[in-house]
């Protein structure tokens, strides 16, 4: 499988990185937490949020941004509402790590100023500020996988011990059933 990588660069809100770290699970990608951090790992929002999804996890802690890039490369690609080029126009290859910045500020202009060929946003309304950061990450990983053909996902579903004479019983007017 390809490797996707997702960075959050000092979270604020363990909620947004609790519901993120479940998306990872789910996908495979790998989540990074980069400080300072808003709240301790050890925060039963963080844990509440991520469900029973943390033993599918791969999950990486790092103090600092100089110490996130001393330790991983790959190709970098920063989400940003200051960037010119939208998402889902970039290529992603293999080992991509996608950056999502703070709740209140974003990433730090001096990291989007150094790459800004790597700058992407998600359209939105003038005037609107922001969407909800982990709603960001998932619109960001579901691209990636899209590009790649959804690898090791399963793709499919069906319903199970669905009983359509008892719900149409229940719902003679339903046009659904």
């Amino acid at each position: 499988m390809a490797s996707l990588h997702i960075v959050l660069v000092e979270p604020e809100i363990p909620q947004n990185t609790g519901n993120i770290a479940r998306t990872c699970a789910v996908t495979g990608a790998a989540l990074h937490l980069v400080g300072p951090m808003g709240f301790p790992l050890d925060d039963r929002k963080l844990r509440h949020a991520g469900l029973d999804y943390w033993n599918l996890l791969t999950l990486s802690h790092y103090e600092s941004l100089p110490e996130f890039f001393e330790k991983n490369s790959g190709n970098f690609f920063f989400f940003s509402t200051k960037a010119q080029k939208r998402y889902s126009d970039v290529s992603y290859p293999d080992n991509s790590y996608l950056f999502f910045g703070k709740e209140s500020a974003g990433l730090p202009e001096s990291l989007l100023f150094g790459h800004p060929d790597s700058c992407v946003r998600i359209p939105m309304l003038e005037g609107a500020r922001s969407l909800n950061l982990s709603n960001s990450v998932a619109i960001g990983v579901f691209e990636v996988l899209r590009q790649w053909g959804f690898p090791m996902l399963q793709c499919s579903g069906e319903l199970r011990q669905f009983d359509w004479a008892a719900a149409k019983s229940a719902h003679p007017d339903s046009e659904y059933l």
